[in-house]
Parts: C-alpha cells; structure tokens; sequence
C-alpha cells in the first residue's frame, strides 16, 4: 500500500478561510497565512488552497494571498480557483504553487486539461470534480457547487484522466461539512478505476474516517477542513492514530 496523505484545505473567500456545510452557510475559520503555517509545522503533507467564488464572481484566483501562503509553508502548495487557460497556470506557479486544481473551466473545455498538461506536465494538474447525488445518479457540478451538469462523476473521472489530469480531488457535496464521514462507496469505485492519485474530500469528522477512506475508500489522500480549522483533530494525533492502525503514512 503506497503512503498516505493527510492534507488541510483552506476555502478562502474574500481572502479569509472560511467553511460551510454542503457549500452553503459560510463561516470564518481564521488568517489563510497563519493557517498554512500551522499546518505545514504540524506535519501536514501537503496544502490545498481554493478560490471558492473566484468563478461565480469571474475574476482570477488571489495571487498576492497566493504567494504570502507559498513564501510560508515549505509543503506542496496546490492552488484552485477561476483558473482558465495555461497562462493562469504560469501565473500561478510562479507565485508559488506546485499543482493546480481545476473544475468549471475543466467541464467547459475539457482540451484545456490536455492543454496544460502538455505545458506543465501532468503531476501539474490536478482536476478537481465536485459531485452530488441527483435522483439516484452521481452528477459533477461546477461553479463552487452551484451548477449541476449532465457528467456523470464515474464516467467524467475517466475522462480527465485520459485528458492527462495526474491527480483527482473529489468533494461530496452530499457529506461536505456534515462531519458522518466520507463518500467511501463512490470513492471506492473511482480509485478503483483511476491510474491516478484520488484526494477524497468531504464529511470528515473523526479520525476513524480517515482509516475508512483509505481502506473502503481505496483514497491516496484524504483532505478536511474544518476538523483542523477548529482544532477538533490535530495532524500529529491522526497521523499517530492512523500508524496505530497500520496505514503507511509520512511522519
């Protein structure tokens, strides 16, 4: 079994992190700097930073704010948000990120991941597919969460990975912020089917969903948010936890 990884997520929004529940109810979780730092010093591996309404407000993700956490962390930096065309990307490796996260600009043309992969180098290019349950039917939605398309999640995540994605970053709407665990099933059937890293994001609440993830879910990674924000589960007491249970993990 290949190491695992345990990774924070700050949602930023009007350059603060905040958090909701089922990407609605937003509250304030704190300095997105003072976070990332915190984060990288507790053992963190690696940190995902995403633009939350970037998109929804067409503007480009915050490169300032981008680059104040990149100049903090000595971790891998994977930046989302507004991110369009290979030109974005640049401008945002050279402010300091090592991956980026795309998903609206993804599903309006999916070339542009091959596009950028071809640019950077597919370890560059993470697409990140967030997906509720619609009438018994898995659906990817855009826009922050507020624009259902006709993608099926399963058969979408093939597709990106034969577009050239090196990595997927899956958000259950159904379990975001609800803190009753992970999309494990349909978590299951992507890394399954995936050649490529699968990050499983949303519904952790304890560090038994953690263990579940990376065993039921068949996940690389398992990214949170709140549950570090709040200070609810520390990385050291997870990553000592998850050892304990045998899951490879870097220390």
């Amino acid at each position: 079994m290949l190491t695992k990884r345990i990774i924070p997520c700050l949602d930023i929004k009007d350059g603060r992190t905040v958090k909701g529940t089922n990407f609605i109810n937003l509250r304030d979780a704190g300095d997105p700097v003072e976070l990332a730092a915190e984060y990288a010093a507790q053992g963190a591996d690696e940190l995902v930073f995403l633009d939350i309404t970037a998109t929804v407000e067409d503007r480009k993700t915050l490169l300032d704010l981008v680059s104040r956490v990149a100049h903090t962390i000595n971790i891998p930096f994977c930046v989302g948000g507004g991110i369009g065309t290979v030109h974005d990307v640049s401008k945002l490796l050279n402010a300091g990120a090592d991956k980026i996260s795309i998903n609206s600009s993804a599903v309006r043309n999916p070339e542009v991941i091959s596009e950028m992969a071809r640019e950077f180098g597919s370890q560059c290019i993470v697409v990140a597919i967030d997906t509720r349950n619609v009438d018994g039917t898995d659906i990817v939605h855009t826009h922050g969460g507020r624009k259902p398309t006709e993608l099926k999640t399963i058969e979408w995540a093939r597709e990106v990975e034969n577009l050239g994605a090196g990595e997927l970053l899956l958000t259950s709407m159904d379990a975001d912020g609800t803190k009753n665990g992970f999309a494990n099933q349909l978590t299951a059937i992507i890394s399954g089917n995936a050649g490529i890293p699968v990050i499983a994001s949303g519904g952790a609440g304890s560090k038994e969903h953690f263990y579940d993830v990376f065993t039921e879910g068949r996940a690389d990674a398992g990214l949170a948010a709140s549950i570090f924000h709040f200070r609810e589960i520390g990385i050291p007491e997870l990553k000592n936890f998850l050892i304990e249970k045998g899951i490879p993990i870097r220390y």
